[in-house]
């Protein structure tokens, strides 16, 4: 397996990819998720790639044909410069993260998650967060395996 940067090539993939994530989401609260839909359009995902603020890494299988890809983490650049009340770290932000369905279990999102780590130490982040929702506990409990702990809780109540 290679992780590497993605490439607009890498687009049905990460649309497959992004429709699973979204099922799971709209499985878990349907109140807020569209079903069957994705995050982003391929116009989106063009400009994202073409982002060096937003880098995409994909795992791709050593064979793999173009497009085909096993995972994917989408990263953001984060930083409060100047704020009256926060100080100036760099954080990079793991906007998502997803393995196809077909190949958990063989360790891609921790290869991935650990890609993004040194990628982060590289670049001389201070940190990598992540937001996870409290309807996808399997993911809560990955997160927690690979030794991220809450920063930040979210909490709502429905009117």
């Amino acid at each position: 397996m290679q992780i590497r940067r993605a490439t607009e090539q890498d687009i049905p993939g990460l649309d497959a990819l992004l429709l699973q994530v979204l099922n799971v989401h709209a499985a878990g609260r349907p109140d807020l998720f569209k079903p069957n839909t994705r995050k982003y359009t391929d116009e989106e995902l063009k400009a994202i790639i073409a982002d060096d603020a937003r880098p995409i890494f994909v795992a791709v299988a050593e064979d793999a044909a173009p497009g085909q890809i096993l995972g994917y983490a989408f990263c953001v650049y984060q930083q409060f410069v100047n704020s009256n009340n926060m100080t100036d770290v760099r954080t990079l932000y793991i906007d998502d993260l997803c393995v196809d369905e077909a190949s958990r279990g063989q360790h891609i999102g921790e290869a991935l998650y650990h890609h993004v780590l040194d990628f982060a130490r590289r670049e001389g982040f201070y940190r990598v967060t992540l937001n996870v929702w409290a309807c996808n506990p399997k993911a809560m409990g990955f997160y927690e395996h690979l030794g991220l702990v809450p920063y930040h809780i979210g909490m709502e109540q429905i009117l």
